[in-house]
C-alpha cells in the first residue's frame, strides 16, 4: 500500500512539472511579439538591427525635420543629440507632437528609415520617458526642466 502512495504522489509532482514547464513554454512563446527593446537614435545607427525586428526609438524631434505629406503621412527626424535617424510615420500624430519635444515610436528600422507603427509623444510641460531622458543625458544634450514649469505633486 506504501508503495503505491509513493507511485502518485511521483506522478503527480511528475505531472505538475509538466504542466509548469507546457505553461511556460506557452506564455513566453504568446509574448515574443510583445516585448520591445528601446534603442537611442546612436545606438540604431551604431548597430542597426534587422529590418524584421520591432523596437522602440526615442529622442527630440529635430527642429526643421517635421515635413507633413498628403494624408496622414508624415516624416521627421529624431535625435538623441549625437546621431539622427529618419522617420516615417503613417497615421495621426498626438496632439503634443511638435519639433524639439520629446518623443517615443515603435517600427521597424529599414533601409536607413525608422518605420513607425505608433508616435508617442509627452504628456505635459515636464515629462518625458526615462529612456529618452538617459539617452539626452548620454549624449550631453538633455536639459532638465525649469523648477517653474514643473508641475506640482498633489
Amino acid at each position: 500500500m506504501k508503495s503505491l502512495k509513493k507511485k502518485r504522489r511521483i506522478q503527480v509532482v511528475a505531472l505538475a512539472a509538466v504542466a509548469l514547464v507546457l505553461s511556460t513554454a506557452l506564455i513566453g512563446y504568446a509574448m515574443r511579439d510583445g516585448i520591445n527593446f528601446f534603442r537611442s537614435p546612436s545606438q540604431v545607427l551604431a548597430e542597426p538591427p534587422a529590418a524584421s525586428e520591432v523596437f522602440r526609438i526615442g529622442g527630440l524631434v529635430e527642429e526643421g525635420s517635421l515635413l507633413r505629406g498628403q494624408g496622414e503621412t508624415v516624416r521627421f527626424a529624431v535625435t538623441d543629440g549625437g546621431a539622427t535617424v529618419p522617420v516615417h510615420f503613417t497615421g495621426v500624430l498626438p496632439d503634443l507632437f511638435d519639433e524639439n519635444q520629446g518623443m517615443v515610436g515603435t517600427g521597424r528600422y529599414v533601409n536607413g528609415v525608422f518605420e513607425a507603427t505608433e508616435i508617442l509623444a509627452k504628456h505635459d510641460e515636464s515629462y518625458m520617458p526615462k529612456e529618452v531622458v538617459d539617452a539626452l543625458k548620454e549624449q550631453g544634450v538633455y536639459k532638465a526642466p525649469d523648477a517653474d514649469d514643473a508641475v506640482p505633486e498633489s
